[in-house]
């Protein structure tokens, strides 16, 4: 079968071709930073009309790269949640208006499964069962990944996400949008050693996550230097933050793997894209003889190759339908169920 998948949840519009047989095919992306930099974070609205004018283009192009029409289009994944409702609205109605001109059946994906399947798209994939670690923007979690659709929460977030706290950051250090990156390349040029901030539930007996005190820790520091607070201290902070996040979640990595018994770990989500992280988790790991598995740097944010792959795996048990859709902008991925 070949798949088309659309993921526009938030602030990248992704189309992608994958066929069951060849694998992926082809994949597209526009970002929409530099639109919403301007206001410091994603303005919905903006979002929405913007995905608007890309995704057709945008399918258009990833049809003629890899030498296919519509015509041979079987059926059409896309990202039905969770996400910004508006932007949602605008991937899950041109995929159903599409299906419906084409008569072809579509899938609504999970937008966390898409991002849990991700490294599966790489050449040597790691093999059911195995730990996820989901960390983005919007998510912190740790998860036992059995099967397409069989999750086990391990751990979550009690409050803000890493990449949330990593957002947070750069503002309280007057760093551009979006936070993650900027904050860990001006990290690379802090002194290690130069503060202390704390490392939240580091020690604690379960697998869940809290950055909200980081955040106040750096807050704290920040308003410490007032007015003294030049280049040099910002790079010790932002080092300094990225060190206690990543000795966090690279410690939590390793307990879920010793309390699951399983010996392979995937990282999926933006901050996954983090160089410190996957450096302190690959050392950590081949200290203990485990396997650490990434999708490639662009299929860390949002894209829509994962979307067409997560909707491969189910499209086969998809049902036809009259193509009336909603969107489900709070998922629960304990929802999901084996296709």
């Amino acid at each position: 079968m070949l798949i088309l998948g659309i993921e526009s949840s938030c602030d990248e519009t992704g189309l992608a071709l994958y066929d069951t047989e060849q694998g992926l095919l082809t994949h597209a992306l526009h970002s929409q930073i530099d639109m919403h930099a301007a206001y410091g974070g994603v303005v919905p609205e903006l979002a929405s009309r913007d995905h608007i004018r890309r995704a057709l283009p945008l399918t258009q192009h990833v049809l003629e790269k890899a030498g296919k029409s519509l015509a041979d289009v079987d059926g059409i994944a896309y990202t039905q949640g969770p996400g910004l409702s508006g932007a949602l609205l605008v991937g899950t109605s041109i995929a159903e208006s599409l299906a419906f001109s084409l008569n072809v059946p579509t899938i609504g994906v999970h937008h966390l499964e898409g991002h849990l399947l991700a490294p599966l798209l790489e050449p040597n994939p790691p093999a059911f069962p195995f730990v996820a670690l989901l960390v983005s923007g919007g998510h912190t979690q740790l998860m036992r990944v059995s099967a397409i659709g069989d999750y086990e929460l391990l751990g979550d977030t009690l409050d803000d996400a890493a990449g949330e706290a990593f957002d947070k950051t750069a503002k309280l250090l007057d760093l551009s949008y979006p936070g993650g990156p900027a904050v860990s390349k001006l990290a690379n040029l802090g002194q290690p050693g130069t503060y202390q901030l704390p490392r939240p539930m580091l020690n604690s007996a379960d697998l869940n996550f809290s950055f909200s005190g980081l955040k106040t820790a750096v807050l704290t520091l920040v308003n410490q230097h007032g007015n003294t607070l030049d280049d040099v201290a910002r790079a010790n902070i932002a080092h300094e933050f990225q060190e206690a996040v990543t000795e966090v979640l690279t410690k939590k990595c390793m307990a879920a793997l010793r309390k699951t018994g399983l010996t392979q770990l995937i990282v999926s989500g933006g901050v996954g894209a983090n160089t410190r992280l996957r450096e302190r988790l690959n050392m950590v790991a081949k200290r203990r003889q485990y396997q650490v598995h990434y999708p490639r740097l662009e299929f860390c944010t949002d894209n829509g190759a994962m979307i067409a792959f997560a909707g491969a795996m189910r499209m086969q048990h998809a049902k036809q339908t009259d193509h009336s859709f909603t969107v489900r902008p709070r998922w629960d991925l304990a929802e999901l169920t084996r296709p």
